[in-house]
């Protein structure tokens, strides 16, 4: 009873082994090759190739723009089709550019005097109507600022077909005369426009010399310092290019410091109101030394002078008289 294992125990009897053949599975593999699941190498690197983000956008993009290209650039190899293709685009451009909510029928100027709003309409590059495709704002803006009457100008087209401007022009505030005429200047010292004489514009204080068109906002605040000698006041004249001379009425003339002008003259008003020195026969007053104010008397108060010294008069030239006293 020990002999016997369990399955005979349990009624079953052990399956026989079959005997093995020619062909079973060990000997046919053995004689069929195994695949050899490795890719191989042009496989191998066409696929890092791909893994690569520029070789993939080569080959999406950058091809099929290739191949568009060039068959674009061999269809207009013919002269035939690219005068085709060029007239058919300008005729479409022309047809959306003329269409009516594009075109400008009129021109408003607004804040312009009539001479300048007659050269703003000349300066118009088309006659209206026109394409406002036609008009180069910016172009035409910066043109406009060329005029020396111009200070600001604003263009716009409106949707109703309208071109705006709206100008603002420079205003006169000194006259300036040179060598070449009489300039219109404003408080800056840009040219307005010119006058053919003074009586034109003579409201407007007067200022003369080379370079004193450059110090136009200097000599604005000499005319306000001059208070009570204003109406006295002929003008301003720059002497060198470097100081300002007050030309008062009855030939008088107030030199004034390259430094601080506006402060000499308010000193020299202060004197005059004291001691009313400028109503006294004075033809020149010299502020350019700081320290103390130099005055020359009239050719009339020197010859009084010089008759009670018992002198021969003064001429207006300045040189001694002769006279024949022994006479009579």
């Amino acid at each position: 009873m020990q002999g016997i294992d369990h399955d005979q125990r349990a009624g079953f009897s052990p399956r026989p082994t079959p005997p093995r053949k020619s062909w079973d599975r060990p000997q046919a593999q053995a004689q069929r090759p195994r695949r050899d699941p490795a890719p191989s190498r042009l496989a191998y690197r066409l696929h890092r190739m791909w893994l690569t983000p520029a070789f993939r956008r080569l080959t999406r993009v950058g091809l099929p723009a290739f191949l568009i290209a060039f068959v674009a650039l061999l269809w207009l190899s013919d002269d035939d089709r690219r005068a085709s293709l060029s007239g058919g685009l300008t005729g479409l451009v022309e047809k959306v550019q003329n269409r009516e909510q594009f075109m400008v029928k009129v021109m408003t100027i607004n804040g312009a005097s009539g001479p300048v709003d007659r050269a703003l309409r000349m300066m118009l590059p088309v006659d209206l109507p026109a394409s406002s495709f036609d008009i180069d704002l910016d172009q035409l803006r910066r043109d406009i600022l060329m005029l020396d009457a111009v200070r600001e100008v604003e263009l716009r087209i409106r949707p109703d077909g309208v071109l705006a401007a709206r100008v603002v022009e420079r205003k006169p505030a000194l006259l300036w005369r040179h060598a070449r005429g009489i300039e219109q200047l404003d408080e800056t010292g840009h040219r307005v426009a010119s006058v053919s004489e003074r009586s034109v514009r003579a409201d407007l204080p007067l200022i003369a010399g080379e370079g004193a068109d450059r110090h136009a906002n200097q000599a604005l605040q000499l005319f306000a310092a001059a208070g009570p000698l204003l109406p006295r006041v002929r003008g301003l004249q720059r002497v060198g290019e470097r100081r300002w001379d007050v030309v008062l009425d009855r030939g008088q003339r107030i030199l004034l410091p390259e430094e601080a002008p506006v402060a000499a003259l308010e000193r020299l008003i202060a004197l005059d109101q004291a001691g009313d020195m400028l109503a006294r026969d004075i033809s020149l007053v010299d502020l350019r030394d700081g320290t103390r104010p130099l005055a020359r008397i009239g050719l009339d108060a020197q010859n009084r002078i010089r008759a009670e010294r018992g002198q021969n008069p003064l001429g207006p030239d300045g040189r001694e008289i002769k006279t024949d006293k022994k006479k009579g």
